[in-house]
């Protein structure tokens, strides 16, 4: 058999590679022109296939996306073609789904307007006069406690989108022990955190159940745009929405417009329509209510060596003709 690597892989995992598909054929392409050289008459390919590279293959059988979104990586002609495509997801569920229990967690304690504070030498707990009590008070003490602070325990955490990080989303929910409700669009195998996953149907249930939405979909032709206007102003006022899923699902300037108007309290994003965030879009103006990071959530130690591990077990699977690990259904995108 014979396997392509392109774009071209570092001098040490693309040896990795050659050891353990020996006696099999690895070329590591180091130009388009060598790759599209290569691919006539290769049997897989592990890395960003392209219309052109696709139309010179001529037995192609095997594709392996170096991602775990493939909205810019599928197109027509590759949904069509007979070749199997797998991609990364998994390697990064736990990663993501503590980045997004993070930030419920800051929401729910004020974390995030508390470090604004900070930088400002500020001693002020939050919430004014309206839901505390007064306590005996020392020197240099308040004499009160802000009771608008959140028990998550008290809260309903709703996780759109039940892949892997969705489900790593819901035990994180349910160790703070949180009632955990999920929907999806097509997986409603149930699990020990939700045992009853919604369907498509119940959404607008959904979101008037929850007071934390947390989006864990992929980016699909059903799921681009979803959360506009209409979508979010059915959520509770004071909920708050959070996405480490995919930027295209919400539309910015309607969550903006949702922020604005108060129609829901707070919203944490690590992934965006536009990518970088431009520095005077509204949503930088918003940090009391707004948290964003720069896509970072499946950024961690780990992920180098579990992405290896994986491409390595699938090559050895695929050489060995055995069941290659995930699957994608190419015309869902995922």
């Amino acid at each position: 058999m014979k396997i392509v690597l392109f774009p071209t892989v570092e001098a040490q995992r693309a040896f990795k590679f050659k050891a353990i598909a020996d006696p099999h054929e690895v070329v590591n392409a180091n130009s388009l022109k060598d790759a599209m050289d290569s691919i006539v008459d290769a049997d897989g390919f592990i890395g960003k296939i392209t219309p052109e590279l696709l139309g010179k293959a001529g037995k192609l059988k095997w594709v392996q996306s170096m991602t775990a979104s493939l909205e810019h990586y599928v197109f027509p002609d590759l949904i069509k073609h007979p070749s199997m495509l797998t991609n990364m997801r998994g390697i990064f569920s736990d990663v993501v789904a503590d980045h997004a229990m993070g930030m419920v967690l800051s929401f729910s304690r004020n974390l995030h307007r508390y470090v604004m504070q900070q930088v400002e030498g500020r001693w002020a707990p939050l919430g004014g006069e309206k839901g505390r009590v007064d306590f005996a008070s020392g020197p240099g003490v308040t004499n009160s406690i802000d009771l608008n602070h959140q028990v998550l325990s008290e809260k309903t955490l709703g996780v759109f989108g039940l892949g892997g990080i969705g489900k790593e989303v819901a035990k994180r929910g349910a160790a703070f022990n949180m009632r955990c409700i999920g929907l999806d669009p097509f997986c409603l195998e149930p699990s020990k955190e939700i045992p009853k996953p919604w369907p498509m149907e119940r959404l607008d249930e959904f979101l008037k159940s929850s007071d934390y939405v947390v989006i864990a979909a992929p980016h699909t032709p059903l799921t681009e745009k979803l959360f506009n206007l209409d979508l979010i102003q059915k959520m509770n006022h004071d909920a708050v929405l959070i996405n480490i899923g995919r930027g295209a699902i919400v539309v910015l300037d309607d969550l903006v417009k949702a922020l604005e108007q108060g129609l829901i309290a707070g919203a944490g994003l690590d992934v965006f329509e536009i990518e970088p965030l431009p520095e005077t879009h509204p949503l930088w103006k918003m940090s009391d209510k707004v948290i964003l990071t720069p896509h970072v959530a499946g950024y961690a130690p780990p992920i180098a060596s579990r992405h290896l591990a994986f491409l390595v077990e699938n090559l050895q699977r695929f050489l060995n003709q055995l069941p290659l690990l995930n699957g994608v259904d190419k015309s869902r995108w995922f």
